[in-house]
């Protein structure tokens, strides 16, 4: 298998539907991969979390992979997110994003069903011996409950030498240095928290999978870049001006807000989400508004 550099900024693409929710609203798809491409990052990634992956339909996930493949043409890596809480599941939806063209796949640990650590280690283990593409797995308690633990995903890369990457979304930067300690480059951390980045890529994290660059993949690229090269005080000064729309884009659950600041910019022709989630409040919007100004004056 060739080596795939997953160095850099990734966006975990939102989803965009149509007035009623029942549809995906292509029109504004293009326009935001479009946005992706122009804004210089490294990748997408469609049929994320925040691509609302639990209640796409596995025809629309065969769809936007398809889609964003083509539009992209090989300018951005494609990772698709194929982790559901079922294991069988997941195989079917990694094996039909990379007949679909996707560069890698991404696999979030089970949610609801609270497997123990040798739970996650037979479900990822048993996902990457099933294809024959990268995967990213994606680590993230505050959704999926269960934590992999960095002795279990050690274990998983002396299994599963196509698990390339770890998606951080632990919120504890020790986990990255407890984890880069013991694997060094055996595995790509990716940050998973967009207020986290700079702490993480200052202790060997290679960039992120973010939301904030859906709306500002320029900017967020830019920070990435600067991190990558070792400056840090340029990385510094261009997190701490994001801070604000960092927080005001996680002040709701997510992507609730992010859709919002779509809208807002006209990226998105609608702010809806699939039950059970629900569109950003008034005042969620009220404060976008007032950060996104903000931080586009000082830009």
């Amino acid at each position: 298998m060739a080596e795939l550099d997953l160095s850099g900024t990734f966006t975990a693409l939102a989803t965009p539907f149509t007035a009623d929710g029942s549809a995906i609203d292509w029109a504004s798809w293009e326009k935001l991969v479009q946005s992706q491409i122009d804004g210089g990052v490294a990748g997408v990634i469609p049929c994320g979390t925040t691509g609302e992956s639990a209640t796409l339909s596995d025809a629309e996930d065969r769809e936007l992979v398809t889609r964003t493949v083509a539009q992209v043409r090989g300018k951005l890596k494609v990772i698709a997110g194929t982790g559901t809480n079922s294991t069988a599941h997941s195989i079917e939806l990694t094996r039909q994003a990379f007949d679909a063209g996707a560069d890698a796949t991404m696999i979030v640990m089970p949610y609801y069903n609270k497997p123990s650590q040798e739970g996650l280690l037979r479900h990822v283990t048993l996902i990457a011996q099933s294809v024959p593409g990268p995967l990213v797995v994606y680590n993230i308690p505050g959704r999926s409950v269960v934590e992999l633990s960095v002795d279990t995903l050690l274990r998983i890369l002396d299994l599963c030498p196509n698990v390339v990457a770890l998606k951080d979304a632990s919120g504890n930067v020790l986990y990255c240095q407890d984890l880069l300690t013991q694997a060094r480059d055996r595995v790509t951390v990716l940050s998973g928290d967009d207020p986290l980045t700079v702490p993480l890529m200052s202790v060997g994290a290679k960039g992120v999978i973010s939301v904030t660059s859906n709306v500002y993949p320029r900017a967020v690229q830019e920070l990435v870049a600067h991190a990558l090269r070792g400056d840090f005080v340029g990385a510094r000064e261009r997190q701490l001006a994001m801070y604000g729309v960092n927080r005001a884009l996680f002040s709701e659950p997510s992507p609730s807000p992010v859709k919002a600041a779509l809208a807002a910019r006209g990226t998105f022709t609608h702010r809806v989400l699939r039950p059970p989630l629900v569109e950003a409040s008034p005042t969620c919007r009220g404060r976008l508004a007032e950060v996104m100004a903000a931080f586009e004056a000082g830009a």
